[in-house]
């Protein structure tokens, strides 16, 4: 099995690659620690200025591993909860810029990975939902506070209410994203602040 996740230094970037498309590259207790680790290192390194999250080919990230919330009780429920919570507030209040480079298919928790992000640039083939609604559960990650935030309470209630897909050009018109980009990874790694 493959490292969920590669961090590697581009410049004065951290790039953080979600590596698992075969699944979807969900965002399991194991992935929230290694991007914790590496979000540690950022706040100790004044030589890095910004942040990156990626994933590979047409997969972003998913939410949740839906394997592991399975196995949750009541107790371990919260305390993944708060533990995902904690870490979108940590990446929403990280020193350095972070940019979300969506390339591809982006559901649930990794939809508030990016609402977290100061930046969000997408390719034109990438993908939003909170499927939550389909599935009988909802994000305790922060998103319900964020995405109203952004794009208003009624665009917000409809993606949640709904579940259903948002292609690119709509996230744009909704200001979910900045920018598209046909390489997002580049244009997050060469902007300007």
């Amino acid at each position: 099995m493959s490292n969920p996740i590669v961090v590697k230094r581009r410049d004065r970037s951290m790039v953080i690659t979600f590596d698992r498309p075969e699944i979807r590259s969900p965002l399991s207790s194991e992935v929230l620690g290694l991007i914790e680790r590496a979000l540690d290192r950022v706040e100790g390194d004044d030589s890095i200025d910004r942040v990156v999250f990626t994933g590979v080919g047409e997969v972003f990230a998913s939410g949740a591993d839906l394997k592991e919330i399975a196995t949750l009780d009541a107790e371990t429920a919260k305390a993944f909860g708060e533990r995902g919570q904690h870490l979108m507030g940590f990446i929403a209040s990280l020193r350095a810029e972070t940019v979300a480079a969506i390339n591809g298919f982006c559901y649930g928790g990794a939809l508030d990975l990016v609402l977290a992000c100061d930046v969000r640039v997408a390719a034109p083939t990438a993908t939003f939902c909170h499927p939550g609604t389909g599935l009988g559960i909802m994000t305790g990650w922060g998103g319900t506070q964020r995405l109203p935030r952004l794009i208003g309470h009624a665009r917000a209630l409809e993606m949640f209410f709904t579940a259903a897909p948002i292609d690119a050009v709509t996230a744009l018109g909704f200001g979910l994203v900045d920018e598209i980009s046909d390489d997002p990874m580049e244009y997050a790694v060469r902007r300007r602040k």
